[in-house]
C-alpha cells in the first residue's frame, strides 16, 4: 500500500502536468526534496523519476510557456560559472571516484536552479513553487514533530522516514531547513492566494510552524537552537510592538525550557564548553586543516577533498585546559561547514562565486523589501513581505551552514531560484520601481498603477 500510494501520487502529478506543464516543475521539486524513490520498497527504486520530471518540465517550458521578456539574471550567470568550475574540479579531484559520486547530484541541483527562474513568470507560480517546497519538506518535518511530541528523538536517533541520514533526512540539515522556512510558512498563511485564507489555513500554518520548531528538539542539534534564536531575533525587525514581542519571547522561553527533555538541554550545554566536546573540537581541527590545505591548493581538491585530512586532537576541559593523555588522531573527517566545504573542495575561485551568489541574493531582496514595503497597491503589497521572508530564511541558512556541510543542498538552490524569479518578475512587470534609487519606494513618486499578476 505504501508503494501504491507513492505511485498514485506521482502518476497524478504527471497527469496534471499534461494539462498544465508547470506542474512538472513542481513534481521535480517534490521528487528532489522527498526522494520517493528512496522511500519506495520496490516499485520506484529502478525508475529515474527525477530525470523524467526534469525532461517533462524543460519540454513543457520550451513548447508551451510564454517567453517574452525572459532574461538571464546575473545570479544565473554565477550559477553557470559555479557549475562549470565544479565540473573542472571534479575532473582534477584528489579522490576521483568519491568526487564523481557527489558531482552526480550536484550538477542536477545547479542546473535546475539555473532553469527554474525562467518558469516563475507570475505571482501564482512563485507562490505555487514555495507552497510545494514547504509542503514537501513538511511531510518530513511533520513526521519528526509528531515523534518528538510522543517522546521519540535524540541526537542521531530521530527516524524521519529514511535511515541513511542523507539529504533533508539528516538531523542538522532538516533542523536548519525547518527553521529557515518558518518565515515563508507564515507569509503563505497571511498572503497566499492558492488557498483561501480562512481559519483552517491559519491553523495549519501555525501547526506546521510549531512542527518546524520541534525538529531541532527532536534531533537535539545545536545548530537548530542557534537558528531558532536567530529567527526570533529577526522577527524584531518588522514587529510593530517590539516590547510586547520581546516579552512574548521571554514568556515563551520560560514556559518551554522546563518542558524540554533532559537529553536535549544537556547537549545544548556543550555549546559553551565546546573545547571539551569531541565533536565540536574535531570540527575546529578540520577547519584548521582545510585552511592550511587551501593555501597550498588554491583551486581546491574537488568534491570529497576532506578524505585526505589528518588531524591531531587535544581535548580540553570546560576551562580550556588540556586534559592529560587526551590526544586523539583522526583522518577523513567531513568539513562540517558549508564555508570550509567550498574552500576545501572548490578553492578560492569556487568560494568567491558561492559567496557572491548569496550576498547578491540578500542585497537584491533588501532592495525589493525597501522599495515595496509602503506600497498601497493591493497587487504589490505581497512583494515586500515575501522578500523579507526569503531574506530571513536565507540568513538562517547561511548561519546554520557555518556548522554543517550543506553548500550544495538542493533545497537551498530552489530557494535562491525563487528569489531570482521574484526579482525577475518585479523587473519585468514594474521596471520603474525595480530600477528606482534605493531611497525611493512604491509609495513615492515612482509608483505605478496595478500591474498584471
Amino acid at each position: 500500500m505504501h508503494d501504491l500510494a507513492l505511485v498514485a501520487f506521482i502518476a497524478g502529478l504527471m497527469g496534471l502536468g499534461l494539462r498544465r506543464p508547470f506542474i512538472f516543475v513542481l513534481g521535480y521539486a517534490y521528487v528532489d526534496i522527498v526522494s520517493p524513490q528512496r522511500l519506495s520498497y520496490y516499485m520506484l527504486n529502478a525508475v529515474p523519476i527525477s530525470l523524467i520530471f526534469f525532461v517533462c518540465a524543460l519540454g513543457g517550458f520550451l513548447a508551451m510557456d510564454d517567453k517574452s521578456g525572459t532574461r538571464l539574471a546575473g545570479r544565473q550567470v554565477l550559477l553557470i560559472l559555479l557549475l562549470l568550475w565544479c565540473g573542472f574540479t571534479t575532473m582534477t579531484a584528489d579522490f576521483p571516484a568519491a568526487a564523481a559520486e557527489k558531482w552526480d547530484w550536484v550538477w542536477k541541483a545547479l542546473l535546475f536552479a539555473i532553469f527554474l527562474p525562467f518558469t516563475l513568470r507570475t505571482r501564482l507560480r512563485i507562490e505555487g513553487l514555495l507552497l510545494f517546497m514547504v509542503i514537501a519538506a513538511g511531510s518530513i518535518i511533520i513526521t519528526g514533530g509528531i515523534k518528538t511530541l510522543l517522546g521519540g528523538g535524540g541526537y542521531g536517533t530521530l527516524n524521519l522516514g529514511l535511515s541513511d541520514n542523507s539529504g533533508l533526512y539528516e538531523g542538522s540539515t532538516i533542523s536548519t531547513v525547518a527553521i529557515a522556512i518558518v518565515p515563508t510558512i507564515l507569509f503563505l498563511g497571511k498572503y497566499g492566494t492558492v488557498f483561501p485564507r480562512d481559519w483552517k489555513v491559519r491553523l495549519y500554518t501555525l501547526a506546521l510552524a510549531f512542527a518546524c520548531l520541534l525538529i531541532p528538539i527532536g534531533t537535539a542539534t545545536r545548530t537548530g537552537l542557534i537558528c531558532i534564536g536567530l529567527v526570533a531575533l529577526m522577527g524584531l525587525r518588522d514587529s510593530q510592538h517590539r516590547l510586547l514581542y520581546i516579552g512574548g519571547m521571554v514568556v515563551a522561553g520560560m514556559i518551554a525550557v522546563p518542558l524540554l527533555p533532559s537529553s536535549y538541554t544537556q547537549r545544548m550545554h556543550t555549546i559553551q564548553g565546546y573545547q571539551s566536546d569531541e565533536s565540536a573540537s574535531t570540527r575546529v581541527a578540520v577547519w584548521g586543516w582545510t585552511w592550511n590545505y587551501v593555501q597550498d591548493h588554491p583551486a581546491g581538491g574537488g568534491f570529497a577533498a576532506y578524505l585526505g585530512n589528518h588531524i591531531q586532537l587535544q581535548l580540553k576541559d570546560a576551562r580550556g585546559q588540556p586534559i592529560n593523555n587526551a590526544v586523539e588522531y583522526d583522518k577523513a573527517r567531513a568539513f562540517h561547514s558549508a564555508y570550509f566545504e567550498m574552500l576545501g573542495e572548490q578553492g578560492f575561485p569556487g568560494f568567491l562565486m558561492w559567496a557572491a551568489l548569496h550576498l547578491t541574493s540578500l542585497f537584491r531582496l533588501e532592495m525589493l523589501r525597501r522599495r515595496f514595503r509602503r506600497s498601497t497597491d493591493p497587487d504589490e503589497q505581497w512583494i515586500a513581505p515575501l522578500a523579507t521572508a526569503l531574506q530571513h530564511g536565507h540568513i538562517i541558512y547561511l548561519v546554520g551552514s557555518l556548522f554543517i556541510g550543506i553548500a550544495f543542498q538542493p533545497f537551498v538552490y530552489m530557494m535562491i531560484a525563487c528569489e531570482i524569479g521574484l526579482d525577475s518578475y518585479v523587473l519585468r512587470t514594474r521596471p520603474r520601481i525595480a530600477r528606482a534609487p534605493m531611497g525611493q519606494t512604491a509609495h513615492g513618486p515612482v509608483a505605478t498603477g496595478p500591474a498584471a499578476a
